[in-house]
């Protein structure tokens, strides 16, 4: 049996979570795999982190003890950009297999990191960037080659999804629920990366990069967070047959693609509805294969193991990471929009408003008043046609400046 030595950067809770399911599981993957994984060495940033306890011998704070190491594949947790990146090439340069789960490294760099790879002749793993261990980076560079991917929408961010899942459930405000969130350490003490969208940016520039075969920078990406979004959208899009999921979009029609993560409402009978906490899951679309979706299922272990068993033919992805220059992105996408106004009561404000909603061509899908009159405002909730982007934007504006407008309470997408 071959043994496969393991080294990891970082003793968080990721880290130290892979050290216990190779320590504690080692019996189990051994059995399974023919192979003997062991831990030996653990990069520290101090000796006195809570997690060094339970592993003292093998923990350092010298990354040159990692990378001069006998260790074959290194497993990259510290997070963010650097000192991460700055890491992981001096592993690859040394000739270490990279597994890694941290999404910011991978969008701002994988091109640099990858080409590292290949000149070494090692493997570069990112299955857990994306998706919460989804296999979904491995279902589209070996089992989809010979489709054309139109596009991927998914729910690739569990504490936003725990998030909205319990304002639905239980009522509670924003706020209230990410306080839950940070108490059952779903969410970290600064949730900005998960809640203003960040995090889901990051997921679908590696993503989208890989359905569309060519390279998705950050910087294409639409994003917007679900601060906004409270339990009376939520309700009120119940009543229209929707749940109101944080989504990650990607579309591409010929040469223009498209890529977005905000919060969405789709029908209830869309199977991305269903998924709820903290789980994640991806759905995609082939011009060869019907609609894909993939749940949640193993983690960065999982890229240990294959990285292991391909050390000897390291897997890359398909396509050169540069943006092809026959591409177009699309930021003026177009979508269908529930809009929540509040407005005094007066004759005419309603047909003042769809007039200017019809003036920028956006047409009225269905509307409802939600509330009596009280102290002489009412609120007014519209569910769009499809429109342009640009379109509806403009429509707001327009709506806004009517004196009869208190506030655009909302505005949430709508994928139908």
């Amino acid at each position: 049996m071959k043994e496969i030595k393991v080294g990891i950067l970082g003793f968080g809770t990721v880290g130290y979570g892979v050290y216990r399911i190779i320590t504690d599981g080692n019996k189990n993957i051994s059995s399974k795999n023919n192979m003997d994984l062991k831990v030996s060495g653990v990069l520290v940033r101090t000796m006195d982190e809570p997690n060094v306890k339970y592993a003292k011998e093998l923990c350092t704070t010298n990354i040159d003890d990692i990378v001069k190491s006998d260790a074959d594949i290194v497993v990259e947790c510290i997070g963010g950009n650097n000192p991460a990146r700055e890491f992981i090439l001096a592993c690859l340069n040394a000739k270490k297999h990279v597994v890694t789960s941290n999404k910011e490294v991978i969008a701002k760099n994988w091109h640099e990191l990858e080409k590292a790879a290949r000149d070494n002749g090692v493997g570069l793993y990112i299955e857990a960037t994306v998706g919460g261990g989804i296999p979904i980076i491995r279902t589209i560079v070996d089992s989809m080659q010979a489709n054309k991917i139109e596009k991927v929408m998914g729910i690739i961010n569990g504490t936003t999804n725990y998030i909205l899942t319990k304002m639905s459930d239980e009522e509670g405000e924003f706020n209230e629920v990410l306080s839950e969130a940070q108490r059952l350490g779903y969410a970290e003490a600064d949730p900005k990366n998960d809640v203003e969208g960040y995090d889901n940016m990051y997921k679908l520039s590696i993503l989208g990069s890989l359905a569309f075969n060519t390279k998705v920078p950050i910087e294409k990406i639409y994003r917007e967070g679900i601060q906004k979004v409270s339990p009376k959208d939520i309700e009120i899009g119940k009543e229209f047959g929707y749940v109101v999921k944080m989504l990650a979009i990607g579309k591409r029609e010929g040469n223009k693609i498209e890529v977005r993560v905000h919060p969405t409402m789709i029908p209830k009978e869309h199977p991305l509805a269903s998924v709820n906490g903290v789980f994640n899951a991806i759905f995609l679309h082939g011009d060869s294969v019907d609609d894909v979706m993939l749940p949640t299922a193993s983690a960065v272990v999982s890229d240990v193991i294959y990285a292991a068993k391909m050390m000897d033919a390291p897997v890359y992805t398909a396509f050169d990471q540069q943006v092809d220059s026959s591409i177009e992105f699309v930021d003026n996408f177009k979508t269908a929009a529930f809009i929540n106004i509040t407005v005094k009561d007066e004759v005419g404000v309603l047909s003042s408003i769809t007039a200017l909603l019809a003036k920028r061509g956006v047409s009225v899908a269905a509307m409802v008043q939600k509330t009596k009159s009280t102290e002489g405002v009412v609120k007014l909730i519209f569910i769009t046609h499809e429109a342009h982007e640009n379109d509806i934007e403009a429509a707001i504006q327009d709506i806004l400046e009517l004196p009869a407008v208190v506030m655009i309470n909302n505005i949430i997408r709508v994928e139908n």
